[in-house]
């Protein structure tokens, strides 16, 4: 009995074969088209994506530019192709649009963090604060700009580290951009001793600047008597350097000045006290003092 079920149920499914025939063609077509459409999709996208990044680059458009954009359009030509190939084995395309708008929503959310900073980074792409190659703080974050992304920004810090900012907390934040202006000021004080002749010092300093070939001369050399500190009086020297020579320049000009003023004799004090110790005259002893320091008289013998 039991091999004669076997044979009914191989029967019966060889005749539901037989007569469904034509619709398990046409999902097969329909299974192996969509699959089809997703992998030409993704390559479509990643090919455009590209083209469009080099494009861009060809056309002298700034860097982060051009990778932001180029990120949003490959993402919006995957998500149309994962959309195109629902709707080729049946899914009902508006049913997936509602069902992903209301994914989107509690998506949305659950992750404000990440809207907001997709938000940001899509600003920042547009109002263009900084570029990639440009060195920036962030609010005490500093570094190298790689690449905005559409979430955060990667820097480089100068010791050869690798720091993700989320957009939101940059856009939030001061940002300060050192690569901009093509000029840098130069802002020392520099203290020397009391007993220094201030238009010496000036005259020495002076000198020096003006005897430096990366100076701009034609912006102007401040050194003027800034302050009268505790132990030093100090001297505020500013000058206008070219961006690229700023850090060489502040070194070289701070061993000139060390060297120039030893040659004539003008000290660098640091910070110290002067105590000052009087003596004082030992006070006098009060007359009822001493008679109370008598010794008393010892009694008559009898």
């Amino acid at each position: 009995m039991e091999d004669l079920n076997v044979v009914d149920k191989i029967n019966d499914a060889g005749s539901w074969l037989a007569n469904n025939q034509q619709l398990l063609i046409h999902y097969a077509v329909n299974m192996v088209a969509a699959i089809i459409i997703l992998i030409v999709g993704m390559l479509i996208a990643g090919v455009i994506s590209r083209t469009l990044n080099k494009v861009m680059k060809a056309r002298h458009i700034d860097i982060t530019v051009a990778d932001f954009l180029s990120a949003i359009v490959r993402y919006g030509i995957v998500i149309f192709t994962i959309i195109a190939a629902l709707g080729r084995i049946g899914v009902q395309t508006a049913s997936v649009i509602a069902v992903i708008g209301a994914a989107g929503l509690a998506i949305g959310l659950a992750l404000q963090g990440s809207l907001s900073n997709f938000a940001a980074g899509v600003l920042l792409v547009t109002f263009r604060h900084f570029r990639a190659g440009e060195y920036v703080d962030f609010a005490g974050t500093a570094g190298t700009v790689l690449v905005v992304q559409i979430f955060s920004t990667t820097l480089r810090t100068f010791d050869g580290k690798m720091i993700v900012v989320p957009n939101s907390k940059i856009l939030s934040g001061n940002i300060t951009n050192f690569s901009r202006e093509p000029n840098r000021l130069i802002d020392l004080i520099i203290s020397v001793s009391y007993d220094a002749d201030i238009e010496q010092v000036k005259t020495l300093l002076t000198d020096i600047i003006a005897a430096d070939s990366r100076v701009l001369q034609d912006k102007g050399i401040t050194v003027r008597l800034n302050a009268l500190g505790a132990s030093s009086m100090d001297f505020m020297v500013r000058a206008w350097v070219p961006r690229d020579t700023l850090q060489n320049a502040t070194f070289d000009l701070l061993e000139s000045f060390k060297r120039v003023l030893d040659e004539h004799g003008i000290g660098i004090p640091y910070p110290q006290m002067d105590v000052h110790m009087y003596r004082t005259a030992k006070p006098k002893a009060c007359p009822a003092d001493d008679a109370d320091k008598k010794p008393l008289a010892a009694p008559a013998p009898q």
